[in-house]
This record gives structure tokens, C-alpha cells and sequence, in this order.
């Protein structure tokens, strides 16, 4: 019988989880082991990194670019007054030190091109998107594609926000493309000129933190081949499944699966 690598004080940090017959030791110890990016460290990327650090996520890579402003502030959770001017990455480094110090955070202050996040990507067990533009996402999905990586992406805009898995170890998982082609005309809508609900950004940001500790543990059913829509004026949760697209020029060159979206 293999020995456990919780000492008595992980025990008790993680105890909660430990209770739980689906996850128990062994779940806990392949979180500690897990590598995860999170890209972005903004307002998903703030539940995001304090949940994943909080459940004992060994190691964490938190890339984003950015400086804290005060209008962050209303939504941006992992930051607060002290971080005014600060790099929201170094920032963040140092809120899930204090934390969970068992934790251990990689700060990266850069915007990562399609190099550096084919790199990363396939440095680690799972990428979460956290960002707020479609021209990153899609590079984050063609990387977590190459490297065969799940990614567990989220979106956030007024009083809407979605989240869904794109695992790239599944032949018959679509990736982002499937589902958002690049080539199709998008209106982008900032929160900077439209606004959001500060704890929508929770709400989803959650969501993303629990479908990447479901697959690092290895368990439940991750919301692969399923957008999950909340819409937060009305709190309506609403679910739409599709498909891979046997020709998208991202991930079509996998074993063909059915193509088709529908609704419930």
C-alpha cells in the first residue's frame, strides 16, 4: 500500500476534501502534485487562483501583464489597496502565498504569444483562461491543443458569463474553434465600456476553479462538450451541448466525432 505524502498539517488543511469519498487522499495528493496555468489575473483569474491555491494546487502559474488600477478593485478580489500600481501577477504571487503557503506560485508579468504558451502549456497538467479577448483565447485553445492539454476557458460580460472544458486528450472533446470560429465576425465587448457585475466574475470564475479540480482529481463528469450560460439579472442557468467539427483547422486532424450543437 503506497504511503500518503500528507503530513499531519495537510491533513488538516484539506480535510474538508479529504471527507469527501469522491476526491479523499488521493485526490488531495494529485492536487499537490497538479502544475496549472492560469492566464489572466483579473476577475475570473482572481476566484480562479485563490480557490485552486486554496484546495492545495501544488503549483501555480499566474501569467498576466497588467498593473492593479482601482477600478479592479470591484471585482478583482485577489488584489486590494496595497496593490495599487503593482503587477497584477506579482500581486496575486503574493495574496496566495499569504494564503496557502504550501502553495507555490509562479508570477509571470507578460503577455504570452503564441510561443511562450505552447511552451507553458506543455509544462503543465491544465491551463485555465481567464481572459477577456478572443484573439488570446483562441491562441490559448491552439496551444492547449498542440500539447494535448486540457483547458478549462471562461467568460464574463454585464450580467452574462459562460464556462465550458475543452480537453484535448479526448478525441471526441471540441476545442474552442469548434465552437467559436475564429474566422466568424464577433463584436468584442470590454467591461471597461460595458460593465459587469463584480460577483458574476465569482460566480463563473468558481465554476472554472471546480471543473479544473474535477480533472486533476479525475473526477465527476467536466463539462466537455457542454457550454454552461448563466444569465445573473434573472438567475437562470442555462446548458447547450455540441459537438467537434470534424474540419476545424485547430483540432480536426484528431479521429473524427459526430459534428452538431443543440440545446436544453
Amino acid at each position: 500500500m503506497a504511503v500518503s505524502s500528507l503530513d499531519d498539517a495537510r491533513l488538516m488543511r484539506y480535510a474538508r476534501h479529504i471527507l469527501l469519498d469522491e476526491l479523499g487522499i488521493e485526490g488531495q495528493e494529485r492536487l499537490l502534485a497538479a502544475r496549472v496555468l492560469i492566464v489572466g489575473a483579473g476577475g475570473l483569474g482572481s476566484p480562479v487562483a485563490l480557490y485552486l491555491a486554496a484546495a492545495g494546487v501544488g503549483h501555480i502559474i499566474l501569467a498576466d501583464d497588467d498593473v492593479v488600477e482601482l477600478s479592479n478593485l470591484q471585482r478583482q478580489i485577489l488584489h486590494d489597496m496595497g496593490s495599487l500600481g503593482r503587477p497584477k501577477a506579482e500581486s496575486g504571487r503574493d495574496a496566495l502565498a499569504a494564503l496557502n503557503p504550501d502553495v507555490l506560485v509562479e508570477a509571470r508579468v507578460e503577455r504570452l504569444d503564441d510561443m511562450r504558451l505552447a511552451t507553458l502549456a506543455g509544462d503543465v497538467d491544465l491551463v485555465l483562461d481567464c481572459t477577456d479577448n478572443f484573439a488570446t483565447r483562441h491562441a490559448i485553445n491552439r496551444a492547449c491543443v498542440a500539447a494535448s492539454r486540457p483547458l478549462v476557458s471562461g467568460a464574463a460580460i454585464r450580467f452574462s458569463g459562460q464556462v465550458s472544458v475543452y480537453d484535448a486528450r479526448d478525441p471526441a472533446s471540441p476545442c474552442y474553434h469548434c465552437l467559436f470560429p475564429e474566422s466568424d465576425p464577433v463584436s468584442e465587448a470590454r467591461c471597461a465600456t460595458t460593465g459587469v457585475l463584480g460577483p458574476l466574475l465569482g460566480m463563473v470564475g468558481s465554476v472554472q476553479a471546480t471543473e479544473a479540480i474535477k480533472l486533476i482529481a479525475g473526477i465527476g463528469a467536466p463539462l466537455t462538450g457542454r457550454l454552461l450560460s448563466v444569465d445573473a439579472l434573472r438567475m437562470q442557468w442555462h446548458t447547450v451541448h455540441f459537438r467537434r467539427d470534424p474540419d476545424c483547422p485547430v483540432c480536426g486532424r484528431r479521429p473524427p466525432a459526430a459534428a452538431g450543437c443543440s440545446g436544453d
